[in-house]
């Protein structure tokens, strides 16, 4: 076995160009991950050291890979360029500017074999929007159709215990094959590191990951291509969210929102967000609906927006218990009415991809 105190080791054997110290012991090392035969981590530099930390990365490479039993080794260079503005307040007063400006997508390349890619956002987390993306995935299944699920969530990763998925993927001519359960192909940062390990990752980093686990993945065939890859990202309209649009195109983006205005504002600015780059909202959902947080905040909100309701999903404890217990409950429970109104869901998303 490899231990990391062992690559640690090797990794210190290379002299960090600015500081002259071991490449660890200087700090540069950022996430570093070490598992059954493979070591990772990402060298954030800034863009002017781009060109002198390429070989420090290059040579990570070669030594890591030199360690008996080593399979597979990922080094990470990301750079950015770092300006100091004249004056705080008109950077502040610049960057505000600068959000409400639409941006035109990058170009975009889609994940290989791979026909839609849909995106189950929230601005707001504590929604359900896991919950409503794993649900959402089984009954898009259900309707005949081949479905991945990826979970974007690198610093909270819940899809690994909500889908009942445990063990390490394993690389195939440099590809990750996905986890699969319940009729999903599945992939989460989650089965990657340990349980209990906290992601202490800046926003490029999630980026990077994000963008690995997207395009590393073998999600299908040319023979058998997936049909649609239904994407989890976490709460906000940050980094992972930009990143995810800038890097493939997604074919439409459902909302998950409770009913309580705290919530719809949030939902609200992750619909302007993908207004903003041309992607469509294929809907807003409303979950956890009923007695406790109220009923019909979502639709109307969907209406002064002028995109579809999908749904009102009741709060229920079966979806609880079969999150925890890594059934969902469109699985556990195909004939309930919780699991018919995914099916309902399921179907005009199906139909909205295809339209």
């Amino acid at each position: 076995m490899i231990d990391r105190a062992s690559v640690i080791a090797v990794l210190d054997t290379i002299t960090d160009p600015k500081t002259g110290q071991g490449l660890f012991a200087s700090g540069m090392v950022k996430g570093l991950v070490v598992d059954q035969g493979r070591a990772g981590f990402v060298l954030e530099v800034a863009a002017s050291e781009a060109a002198a930390y390429a070989a420090v990365r290059d040579e990570a490479e070669s030594r890591l890979k030199a360690i008996e039993g080593m399979e597979r080794v990922s080094v990470v260079l990301t750079a950015e360029a770092v300006t100091k503005p004249a004056r705080r307040t008109a950077s502040l007063s610049n960057a505000a500017a600068e959000q409400t400006k639409p941006k035109a997508p990058v170009p975009t390349e889609r994940p290989a074999h791979v026909r839609r890619v849909l995106a189950v956002a929230s601005g707001k987390g504590g929604v359900g929007k896991s919950t409503v993306s794993v649900n959402l995935a089984v009954a898009l299944a259900k309707q005949g159709l081949s479905v991945g699920i990826l979970d974007a969530d690198v610093y909270g990763p819940s899809m690994p215990t909500m889908l009942g998925i445990s063990g390490k993927p394993e690389y195939v001519d440099g590809a990750i094959v996905p986890l699969e359960a319940h009729g999903l192909k599945a992939m989460s940062v989650g089965v990657l590191t340990q349980a209990n390990d906290a992601m202490v990752w800046r926003g490029p980093m999630a980026s990077q990951a994000i963008n690995q686990m997207l395009t590393q993945t073998r999600w299908g065939t040319a023979e058998k291509p997936l049909d649609v890859l239904v994407v989890d990202l976490p709460p906000g309209t940050g980094d992972v969210q930009l990143t995810l649009i800038q890097k493939t195109p997604l074919d439409g983006a459902v909302i998950v929102s409770t009913p309580q205005e705290v919530a719809l504002a949030d939902a609200r600015r992750a619909h302007t967000l993908f207004e903003k780059v041309g992607v469509p909202t294929l809907g807003l959902i409303e979950n956890m609906s009923g007695e406790i947080f109220g009923r019909g905040g979502a639709r109307q909100e969907a209406e002064r927006l002028n995109i579809p309701f999908l749904g009102e999903l009741a709060l229920n404890a079966d979806v609880r218990a079969g999150g925890d217990e890594g059934v969902p409950v469109t699985i556990s429970k195909p004939n309930d009415m919780i699991s018919k109104a995914f099916e309902v869901i399921a179907i005009s998303v199906a139909n909205s991809l295809n339209g």
